[in-house]
């Protein structure tokens, strides 16, 4: 994810902009026209950035590099003997993770200066966000990218992501290749981890989205204050020109007296308090409609084709982002509209018999609260929930996510997610304490199934006539982490062959979703 052509800097000038003594003499003579952190993946010509990690420094990859056709090497005084080594022009700074982005700005010519780009952050809705906001640029007229943890655009190419927001070097590499593809506006999804790792620094907002806080990445954060002092920074003038927060979370109306840009406030449960209003909203399996209500008296009649009323404040601040972003409303109201889904959200697979069967990457205590009572609003027969926890993640996630299984659902199959190097069983145990916190006459039936494609079988094999089986927790993923192997694991392929498997039982076709 980088431009194919780049015009050599010379080294003599980043030396320059961060103060950087040259550890031989031939810094001055050197260019370098790319920028990695991962010797792996080192060009001719690169910039090879060695940073110190969890079991090896970078330095030590620095031979690696130099076979690659790295042009000099930037490192801390740790790596400074093993880069120096090489013989390559090494720059040598205290910190070089700190001056990645900035560094990494500079070697592809500041390529989001003259870009739009919409940054969005929160726990749950990030990527229906960025999804929506997409297809309100491109309704502008816009050549528009995205970036994110389902899918990342450049125009017409397309990317697998490995993280939400990438690396700062990748970031930039990508943002050269979105100059060069006619880009010219952009939406992407700022996680906490891009902000507290300095992964987004050099990188300006015309406008910053937040859309709600729950818990999440407390394995990461050192408690809940953190994770939101941490998301509040994309609300500085160093990040962002203005800001729009969803005032009918808390943590949006506490961002409010925070932040240090101006902000604008969107309520989809109508709020008046509100500068935008979703009112006169009507929820339904295929969608929400609802309208518009801005200042001054303007309105709009605006449509989601996701279900469930979180999908309306994803929709509404999709709608005054891209407004604050300068496109006009019925523009923005249009776009948003026209989007027909997101991958692993709130996702249908069709071809089920009488019942609805969605996958959703519901796997945070708020956001499966938010699904299950969605969809409890549109089912006719039982909600059935299969949901597993993550393992080596924040394990104080498990019993609430248990809890709300239990406390929100008919049926509760309890499963694995990605165990990881953790025990499954274990997982499975931290989730039934929430369950047993459920007054037992509330209760959903529990049923505990640690093998994730058989707990799915079971529950699309149960389901009867008007029913909803949602699978929740992986979304979009393809793969599935047990101990050191990523085996392969497609909640949405996995769900659709039990579909195929129940109607040859039943020998009944499907009446719904074909």
């Amino acid at each position: 994810m980088r431009p194919s052509t780049s015009s050599p800097r010379p080294l003599s000038g980043l030396a320059s902009l961060i103060g950087a003594p040259s550890g031989t003499s031939r810094a001055p003579l050197a260019a370098v026209s790319g920028i990695t952190i991962d010797s792996r993946r080192v060009r001719r010509g690169d910039l090879y950035v060695a940073l110190p990690g969890a079991s090896a420094h970078g330095a030590s990859f620095a031979a690696q590099a130099l076979s690659a056709g790295a042009a000099a090497i930037l490192t801390d005084p740790a790596g400074r003997e093993a880069a120096v080594a090489t013989g390559l022009p090494v720059l040598v700074v205290p910190d070089p993770r700190a001056l990645l982005g900035r560094v990494a700005a500079w070697v592809y010519g500041e390529p989001v200066k003259g870009l739009t780009v919409i940054g969005v952050t929160g726990t749950s809705g990030k990527s229906t966000s960025t999804f929506l906001l997409e297809a309100g640029l491109r309704a502008a007229g816009h050549r528009a990218g995205l970036i994110g943890g389902v899918e990342i655009r450049a125009g017409e190419l397309r990317f697998a992501p490995t993280l939400t927001t990438p690396e700062a070097s990748d970031l930039q590499g990508l943002f050269a290749l979105m100059r060069e593809q006619g880009v010219t506006a952009a939406a992407m999804e700022v996680s906490s981890h891009a902000l507290a790792l300095g992964r987004v620094d050099s990188v300006f907002y015309d406008v910053a989205l937040f859309t709600n806080l729950s818990q999440d990445h407390l394995d990461f954060h050192r408690d809940l204050d953190d994770y939101f002092a941490t998301k509040a920074r994309l609300f500085t003038p160093e990040m962002s020109r203005a800001g729009v927060v969803n005032v009918d979370d808390a943590h949006g109306r506490e961002l409010l007296g925070l932040a240090k840009i101006p902000m604008t406030t969107f309520s989809a449960a109508g709020s008046p308090d509100a500068e935008w209003r979703a009112v006169d909203v009507r929820l339904g399996a295929d969608g929400s409609s609802f309208r518009v209500a801005g200042p001054g008296g303007v309105e709009e009649d605006a449509t989601v084709a996701l279900p469930g009323p979180f999908n309306v404040a994803n929709a509404l601040g999709a709608i005054v982002s891209l407004v604050e972003a300068g496109v006009p409303l019925r523009t923005a109201v249009a776009g948003v509209g026209a989007l027909a889904g997101v991958p692993g959200r709130m996702e249908r697979v069709t071809g089920a018999e009488d019942f609805q069967a969605i996958v959703d990457y519901s796997h945070k205590p708020g956001a499966v609260e938010s699904v299950l009572r969605s969809l409890r609003e549109v089912t006719a027969g039982r909600l059935t929930v299969v949901l597993g926890c993550g393992g080596d993640r924040d394990r104080g996630k498990r019993p609430m996510m248990g809890e709300a299984a239990a406390r929100l659902a008919d049926v509760a199959i309890l499963t694995s997610d990605n165990p990881r190097s953790e025990d499954p069983l274990r997982i499975l145990a931290e989730m039934m304490d929430g369950v047993l916190g459920v007054p037992e006459e509330g209760r959903a039936h529990v049923i505990i199934e640690p093998d994730r494609a058989a707990a799915i079988d079971l529950a699309i094999g149960r389901a009867g006539f008007g029913d909803v089986v949602v699978v929740a927790g992986k979304g979009h993923e393809q793969g599935q982490y047990v101990g050191g192997q990523v085996l392969p694991f497609d909640d949405r392929q996995v769900v659709a062959d039990a579909v195929v498997r129940r109607r040859n039982r039943t020998g009944r076709r499907s009446t719904y979703g074909e």
